[in-house]
């Protein structure tokens, strides 16, 4: 496997989430680098166990590229006139970062339900009073990271 072909995947996955808020196929990655379909997928494998990606190792579908979401989540983010998914509070702030935006972001809170909405202007959270718990440090987020 060439490391600067998996780099460059990676890229286009983000690009792609960045362009469409969605996350390639592996179908759609094998094409746009004129590739079989079984190395994509060994490419996907391999930027998942570097953390790279979160995969539904069944169906291969990109669940996690962080900060974006691939499936819908409680946190949306709207920035440039798209709405995209976060996987949680943290990267629901890393959206509008990556990139480089004002953004909108609506999220529920996991205990009550209530939602909030933030805004986030030259880089800064508008909404200075809010905080945000991490109830696990980052170091343990892989233990279960659909959990955290």
């Amino acid at each position: 496997m060439k490391e600067d072909l998996l780099w460059q995947v990676r890229h286009y996955v983000y690009q792609h989430f960045a362009d469409t808020t969605h996350p390639p196929s592996v179908e759609e990655t094998a094409k746009h680098f004129d590739i079989s379909n079984e190395e994509a997928k060994g490419l996907y494998l391999e930027l998942h166990n570097r953390h790279a990606f979160f995969l539904d190792l069944e169906t291969l579908k990109i669940h996690m590229a962080n900060p974006f979401s691939g499936i819908p989540t409680d946190f949306k983010v709207t920035a440039n006139g798209k709405t995209y998914f976060a996987n949680c509070a943290w990267d629901m702030l890393g959206i509008p970062a990556a990139l480089h935006s004002d953004a909108v972001i609506e999220a529920k809170f996991t205990e009550s339900n209530e939602e909030i909405t933030l805004e986030i202007k030259n880089g800064e959270v508008t909404n200075k009073d809010l905080l945000v718990h991490f109830p696990l440090p980052f170091s343990r987020w892989y233990d279960d990271l659909v959990f955290t």
